[in-house]
């Protein structure tokens, strides 16, 4: 499974990335007006940063005027990919983008027909929030589970991204429902290098060590 960021922090971006671990990143409107910068320039900073897909998303609702923003989004860098929300309006664009060959992410996916259509308008992923459905009293990795289901049976070439997620528990469940992909906060992916018993057994050998009084180089 891909691990994207879901960030707009570049200088975390870089720190991350440079794990080797960083398949991609994510960025929506929140996060750029938290940022409280230039979105163009946070976006092209992002694309220097990663090889990967980074999503940036239009703001527009109507399909025409979004299909003109993911065009400038898109000409930023060739690893841009145009961001639109699950309306009727965001996959007459996705269509378009597709038809174009812009890559698109199509965003607050919350069911699993919404997903099938988004498939086939030809999105390059799919992005069901996971949390959003949790904290709503549904159950949100059932949405992978079925999105898994139907693009498996009709062979669809979308990729499901996980999204909106909170845990390691999150990314442990998208990965055994057959996500491609999960967008991760940096301090969950920063969580899934850690465990109490990695810990504490490391402080244990090293205590051991030190008592050979030897050392390797």
């Amino acid at each position: 499974m891909q691990l994207f960021l879901d960030s707009t922090d570049v200088a975390q971006i870089r720190d991350l990335a440079a794990t080797g671990l960083v398949d991609g990143v994510t960025t929506n409107p929140s996060l750029i007006a938290k940022s409280g910068r230039n979105m163009l320039e946070v976006i092209a900073e992002i694309c220097e940063a990663v090889e990967g897909p980074v999503s940036a998303e239009v703001a527009a609702t109507e399909s025409q005027q979004m299909l003109a923003e993911g065009r400038k989004l898109a000409g930023v860098a060739p690893n841009v990919v145009v961001k639109v929300p699950l309306t009727r309006e965001g996959l007459v664009a996705t269509r378009q983008f597709t038809a174009e060959g812009i890559q698109t992410n199509v965003t607050l996916c919350f069911s699993a027909s919404q997903a099938l259509l988004a498939a086939k308008v030809g999105a390059t992923y799919i992005s069901p929030f996971i949390g959003r459905l949790d904290d709503h009293g549904a159950d949100g990795m059932d949405l992978i589970h079925e999105i898994r289901a139907i693009y498996d049976n009709y062979g669809f070439d979308t990729e499901i991204l996980a999204a909106s997620i909170r845990s390691p528990t999150h990314v442990r469940d998208a990965a055994m429902a057959g996500a491609d992909c999960a967008t991760i906060p940096p301090e969950v992916f920063l969580s899934l290098f850690k465990h109490p018993l990695t810990e504490k057994g490391l402080d244990q050998f090293l205590k051991d060590w030190a008592k050979t009084g030897q050392s390797i180089l």
